[in-house]
This record gives C-alpha cells, structure tokens and sequence, in this order.
C-alpha cells in the first residue's frame, strides 16, 4: 500500500499552490470549499493564456481561502480578494480565452482585479473563471475514448508524483554538486509514499477509498522546473540531468516526471493526507 503524503490545488494556473489535509477528488480535478483546481486563469489582452515560463513572478502570488473570497497576496501589492460565488450568468462579463488549442468561454473578473494582476505582471492583463457552460476534455488519443473533463489544467486533471522520484533526482543532483530541489517545483496534485522511484509510470490504477484514478500520460516537463518557487526566479534547471535518464519515446522524446491521471469512478470521494492507496501495476 501507497500513502497519500501530499495533496495540493492551484485554484489560479502558474500561481502558487494551496497545501491541503484533505481534498474532494471529482472528474475535474481536486476540490476544497466549492473551489476547483485551475479554475482560474491570467489571459493577456487578447485571451491568450499567461505562465510562469513567461512571467516566473507568478508563483509568488499566493491564494488563500477566507469565509466567502479568495485572498491573493504578491510582494509589493496590496492583498486581493475575490469573490467565491460564481457570478451571474445573465449579467456576467465573459471573454474567449485560449489554453493551448482550445478556445473557451470564461468570466472575465473586474476591472480591479486586472489591474491588479497588470500592475504585478508589468503586462496589460487580466483574470478569468472558468465558465459553467465551457467543456474540455483531455485528449482522447491518451484517456482511451474516456471523456475526461479538465479546466484550465495543461491539459488533464489531477498530477500525481511519487516522493520516491525526487527523492532519485535529488541523489542525481547532489551527487553532481548540486542542491537538491522541493516538490512544489514540479507542481503535482498529489505525492504519494511508498511506491518504488517512477513506479507510477507503470500503474493501471490508483485506489483511493472509492476513488479509482488512472494515469493515462507521462508528464512532460517544460521550463517550469527550473523556476524557484520561493523566489520567483529562474534556478538551477535539472532538466539536463533528468534528460540523461527520463526521454519518454511515447512522448517524442520529451523528459517527463510525474503522470497526468483521469478519474474512472468515485466522482466526490474526500481523500485526506495519510490515507492508504492501493496501487494496481499495469502488468
């Protein structure tokens, strides 16, 4: 049995993550106090999508849930809050927005909150919400026709990472003189105890409670994990140590840590840090 050692949402795609005890796990992805994972977004003036590769000072703005908002902090702004409830559908504001290749409807947030994001970033730019009557779904040629709805994910809804994998990449980085680096810099949704390094690239189905998630694509790394989370800056890049051992052919070569999963059964399921996981191997 694995153990579910961390759970983590990112209410805003390229911001900082929120640490959990525990999570609902539905088919978009992980969920706490009616907020989902990547339901918000930064888009610049034409809808187009903005990350930390771009703007790496994006992993310093910091959610934290309150009663009824969404606090936002930054260095050097004033904190932000932003209202939990969705909107109005009749009245609301929405934007097209793009997120790789699809096009969607999202809420566009108010003037107040673009400003604010325009003035941190140092880019006209503004904040959207996915919107109720948006779909997208991961690509079908890795989910085996499964529809598997995401929101403003890369493109699938839950990460999961053993801590035995970085735990094999830091001996790699240390051993060549380098520091070691933390999880957050590879941005999972879960870490999960007491599976071999990369054991995850070859399991059918993780089961946790009557949750049952499937990993369906390895995930390849773009420039995000050479970004300090802590700092907002470009670091020590370990890209070219996990290229030595962790080219995916299925992928085209890419260098892949962690995999994208879906969720098969138990849309709702709460799961909570220490809970046991049953690991079913692909073979």
């Amino acid at each position: 049995m694995a153990t579910l050692s961390e759970l983590t949402l990112y209410p805003i795609k390229s911001c900082a993550g929120m640490a959990l005890r525990a999570a609902t796990l539905t088919s978009f992805g992980l969920m706490t106090e009616q907020i989902y994972d990547r339901e918000w977004m930064v888009v610049d003036a034409d809808g187009q999508f903005l990350t930390q590769r771009e703007h790496p000072k994006m992993a310093l703005v910091v959610p934290r849930l309150k009663a009824d908002t969404l606090e936002l902090r930054a260095p050097g702004m004033l904190r932000l809050e932003i209202p939990l409830g969705l909107p109005d559908p009749e009245s609301a504001a929405t934007l097209d927005v793009t997120v790789f290749e699809h096009r969607l409807k999202a809420y566009d947030c108010d003037a107040l909150t673009a400003a604010w994001f325009s003035n941190y970033l140092g880019v006209p730019c503004r904040l959207v919400r996915f919107h109720p009557d948006a779909r997208r779904l991961a690509n079908p040629k890795w989910t085996g026709g499964v529809e598997a709805p995401t929101l403003f994910s890369d493109g699938y809804p839950v990460l999961v990472i053993g801590a035995e994998s970085l735990r094999d990449l830091n001996g790699k980085l240390v051993a060549a003189g380098r520091d070691a680096l933390p999880m957050n810099r590879f941005r999972p949704n879960i870490v999960l105890d007491g599976i071999e390094a990369f054991e995850e690239d070859y399991v059918d189905t993780f089961t946790i409670g009557e949750a049952v998630l499937k990993p369906v694509k390895p995930c390849p790394r773009c420039p995000m994990p050479s970004i300090d989370q802590e700092r907002g800056e470009f670091g020590p890049d370990p890209l070219d140590i996990l290229q030595s051992y962790r080219s995916k052919p299925e992928v085209d070569g890419a260098v892949c840590f962690g995999m994208n999963n879906i969720l098969l059964a138990g849309d709702g399921q709460r799961v909570q840090v220490g809970q046991q996981v049953a690991v079913t191997l692909a073979f």
